[in-house]
């Protein structure tokens, strides 16, 4: 988890998004649906975007799970992080660990998306407030800091 290993006491069917909050005290995922329709509560594993509310513990046991909290730091934040910040992207910050964490993985692939791959990549996710234009415009700002970095 977020490049630690933990030993945990949860039954393996348990929905990885619990054992998140419950046993590890992380909150960067986020309960939307419970159905992983909405995508507040999307993680990394193995570098590829889950919804953590209907992953198995047991699914993810011997791999690399990342939560936003792993993304970057209160210091030293990730690009996608502190451009969510500039660009004022979350409003009711329901959809915000999702977005991020989708929006990560699509740069971890392709550093420079057009428009229309960053509104792709971040479909599958739902935001209630209405900030859609300030997100995609967090994610380009933050695809052009990460060049420059």
């Amino acid at each position: 988890m977020n490049g630690t290993e933990h030993d945990v006491s949860a039954a393996p069917d348990t929905p990885l998004l619990y054992v998140l909050h419950n046993e590890l005290a992380l909150n960067g995922p986020k309960y939307g649906c419970g159905v992983g329709q909405c995508g507040s509560c999307t993680v990394h594993v193995d570098g590829v975007p889950r919804r953590s509310c209907n992953t198995a513990l047991s699914d993810v046991a011997g791999k690399s799970v990342v939560t936003l909290e792993g993304l970057g730091t209160p210091e030293r934040p990730h690009p996608l992080q502190q451009a969510f910040i500039d660009e004022q992207a979350a409003q009711c910050g329901y959809c915000a660990n999702g977005m991020i964490m989708r929006a990560a993985a699509l740069l971890a692939r392709t550093p420079r998306p057009t428009r229309d791959e960053i509104n792709s990549a971040l479909s599958a996710n739902l935001c209630r407030c209405g900030t859609h234009m300030r997100i995609v415009r967090a994610v380009e700002r933050a695809a052009v800091t990460a060049r420059n970095e």
